[in-house]
């Protein structure tokens, strides 16, 4: 499949609209499957719903010229544009609330190992993220496509160019640092 979505990747760069449409068709349940993981549906008041991250990322990708390298980078983008999608949805609701109602988002997702389930407002964990990328950008990447794209460690290591190990240890080192924070 992976092979798949990447030739289905060149041909859309190549301008195969036909190509775009099944990409488009095969990898619609995984991202909504990723956004639906990323947040609190449960909560009172959310009015985000997994559906609507995903079809507004989705049009944010597909708005942009982007020259695709592979699978790993498309699951990459989805997830910095699911981050976007949700941080304003976060800021808007903030701004008509004057901060109540705020989205819970869970980093259970970048440790799955841990079983460990952290709950934070999605504008505080942003605002943590941007600071973690100033001081270490690689770690900051690390943890936003293993918590926003639900990619796994090897696929992070590939994005990144760097070691599964390497990506382990930046994705302790985010999650320490982050929950140092937020507490």
């Amino acid at each position: 499949m992976a092979e798949d979505l990447t030739n289905l990747l060149h041909a859309w760069r190549d301008g195969d609209d036909t190509s775009r449409d099944r990409l488009l068709a095969q990898v619609y349940d995984t991202l909504r499957g990723m956004a639906a993981a990323r947040f609190n549906q449960g909560g009172a008041g959310n009015t985000l719903q997994p559906t609507v991250v995903v079809h507004e990322a989705l049009m944010r990708l597909l708005g942009n010229e982007v020259g695709w390298q592979d699978r790993a980078h498309f699951f990459a983008l989805a997830a910095l544009k699911m981050r976007a999608v949700l941080v304003d949805h976060a800021r808007a609701r903030a701004a008509d609330k004057r901060g109540g109602g705020a989205l819970a988002l869970t980093l259970s997702h970048a440790d799955r190992e841990s079983g460990l389930v952290i709950e934070h407002d999605v504008l505080a964990l942003h605002q943590c993220l941007e600071q973690l990328a100033d001081n270490d950008e690689r770690p900051a990447k690390a943890l936003e496509m293993a918590y926003f794209g639900g990619m796994a460690h090897d696929e992070i290591a590939c994005v990144l160019g760097v070691s599964v190990p390497t990506v382990e240890r930046d994705l302790r080192f985010a999650k320490a640092w982050l929950n140092r924070q937020l507490a």
